[in-house]
């Protein structure tokens, strides 16, 4: 009867440590459209943004859901933080002092604070690893059907890792250039829904 019991415990323990199979390959033209349509989604991880001459480093939440997105970015030792909601053409920031911004006072603090101005609208898509569909790209794929590289408006991104979630091949180091702008980014988990 223990051995019964060794047995099966093995089992259950060699099962356990079997890895997850890469996602079914399939074209890019099928892998673009249903990471273009994904509109309610959720990632953690860290950003490095380098801006002319500042920068700094965030934790980074994202959650879109449809057109909308709710970003928040917390600086090492809750030093600063930032939650900025973004729903079409309008950006409400809060900042971690409780300052409610909106509009064109929103769009003014994060140019200065950041050094820049975050495609949010184009960025839900390349944080997929896909190119807005509103827009003109240029794409360079992997051997897996995965973007490698995507120049869009000015932007140029480049995806360096991908993970597997929920059936799906995921960015999880990418890094976008636009001039003097260079933002890195490792996500750290995704979620779908």
């Amino acid at each position: 009867m223990r051995t019964r019991a060794a047995v099966a415990f093995l089992v259950l323990m060699m099962a356990g440590c079997a890895t997850v199979p890469p996602p079914a390959s399939r074209s890019w033209e099928q892998r673009r459209s249903a990471l273009q349509a994904l509109d309610d989604f959720h990632l953690r991880g860290r950003v490095a943004v380098a801006a002319g001459a500042g920068g700094f480093n965030a934790t980074l939440r994202w959650t879109q859901r449809g057109a909308g997105a709710r970003v928040d970015l917390a600086a090492p030792l809750g030093v600063g933080a930032a939650h900025i909601e973004q729903q079409g053409e309008e950006i409400v920031v809060t900042t971690s002092r409780g300052t409610r911004l909106a509009g064109a006072e929103a769009s003014a603090a994060i140019e200065r604070e950041f050094g820049f101005q975050p495609p949010f609208a184009s960025l839900r898509y390349w944080l997929l690893g896909t190119a807005d569909p509103a827009r003109p790209a240029e794409e360079r794929l992997d051997g897996e059907q995965r973007l490698a590289h995507l120049a869009q408006d000015g932007w140029s991104i480049d995806y360096a890792e991908y993970q597997t979630t929920a059936g799906q091949w995921l960015p999880r180091r990418l890094t976008l250039r636009r001039e003097s702008v260079r933002v890195r980014l490792l996500v750290q988990q995704w979620r779908l829904r």
